[in-house]
């Protein structure tokens, strides 16, 4: 089983094991595919139940594992419900020792990183893990797991994270600095046009993108839209809400007031989204926990600010306060009614200078990019 030794990266087989590909991460995996020898993508299903994507795996290599799924409802800390979904890949020893990968990069904490630990320890071949974790989506795991984790992690040769809350967690399973590396998420390219001028936009027409379910914190922060459409029975205020969920029925039953509009677009594809993007004046993006969240990075690089919740690793990563957008926290009700005084008094001309604010500081951020980092730790597992 022991791997060949000393193979240059630009000739190395890597495989990687997944969930499923995500429309944003498929560029990404395309891009390190060009920097290694041989990449292999083995998924657990092809796309979650969940999720409105349409698998598409591009010119990558990809194979599906034989895998039993498991759902389960979950409360959080932050008062929300939701159902996780567990994939249990079987077939991952086989099929790494029949592959004899010269890395073995592996996404979650679960099952599929289990067996890859255990055929790299008995085959001395390097281990990468890449969670996509912050310390408000990690919050109210159980004890079992978290113990599962401070033997798994702190054995991996790298672990990849998206930003700064995810090493903070990590840190505190025991994986020392040295070996972690941070690897942001990116969208994909050339579907976000990115205005080079400022856009002038039309002052208090929100937009939330996202699923419509309590973790998103979308309700609580429509209600909160209607107390300012009753402190400021003269204003208007539109938002446009594209995506589908439970939370539907919650949203049209909440009796707004009639200066508060919601405009209800469904889901739509990717190719839509540039003049959903363009009408808008913020993104709203209320979450009570999220690992990231892809459309901070497709607001902002299409020269919108973004009213982001302290708990998205990419509001904590992207977004300056009063400058690119505004930080608050969604479960603080008198918190959120004061950020939204400030926010809806805006004119035109500050949010377009917000929004090339904004533009500029997701710029850098390119599948190109992430792939250079992910690179990066397979440099520094080999090396290890």
């Amino acid at each position: 089983m022991n791997r060949r030794r000393d193979v240059p990266l630009s000739e190395a087989k890597v495989v990687v094991l997944t969930n499923f590909i995500a429309p944003y991460r498929l560029p990404v995996l395309e891009a390190l595919a060009e920097r290694v020898g041989d990449l292999r993508v083995w998924l657990s299903t092809p796309m979650e139940a969940n999720r409105s994507w349409r698998p598409q795996w591009g010119r990558l290599q990809v194979e599906v594992q034989r895998s039993v799924t498991i759902e389960h409802l979950s409360r959080h800390p932050h008062g929300y419900r939701e159902w996780q979904i567990v994939h249990l890949p079987y077939d991952t020893l086989p099929r790494l020792r029949q592959a004899r990968p010269d890395i073995v990069m592996s996404g979650e904490l679960g099952a599929r990183t289990v067996q890859a630990a255990l055929y790299c320890l008995l085959s001395s071949t390097p281990l990468v893990v890449w969670v996509t974790v912050s310390e408000s989506s990690e919050k109210g795991r159980g004890l079992v797991r978290r113990l599962l984790r401070r033997v798994l992690l702190p054995r991996a040769d790298v672990v990849i994270v998206n930003g700064q809350s995810g090493q903070r967690y990590v840190r505190t399973l025991g994986v020392r600095s040295g070996r972690i590396v941070t690897v942001p998420y990116t969208s994909r390219p050339g579907h976000i046009a990115i205005p080079e001028k400022p856009v002038r936009r039309v002052p208090r027409h929100l937009l939330y993108v996202g699923q419509l379910i309590e973790r998103k914190g979308i309700v609580p922060f429509v209600a909160a839209l209607g107390r300012w459409g009753r402190r400021h029975p003269y204003e208007q205020v539109t938002l446009e809400i594209v995506g589908e969920g439970p939370d539907s029925a919650h949203l049209a039953a909440l009796g707004l007031p009639d200066n508060v509009a919601l405009r209800c677009s469904g889901h739509l594809p990717y190719e839509r989204m540039v003049e959903v993007y363009a009408k808008a004046s913020l993104l709203a993006f209320p979450t009570l926990a999220d690992e990231w969240g892809v459309v901070v990075n497709e607001a902002m690089a299409a020269g919108l600010p973004v009213l982001g919740s302290i708990y998205s690793q990419a509001v904590e990563e992207l977004v300056e306060d009063g400058v690119s957008g505004w930080v608050f926290r969604p479960d603080d009700p008198e918190g959120v009614d004061a950020v939204l005084d400030r926010v809806l008094r805006l004119g035109a001309p500050e949010l377009a200078r917000m929004g090339t604010a904004a533009r500029e500081a997701v710029r850098f951020l390119t599948p190109e990019f992430a792939a250079d980092r992910v690179v990066g730790g397979l440099h520094l597992a080999a090396d290890r």
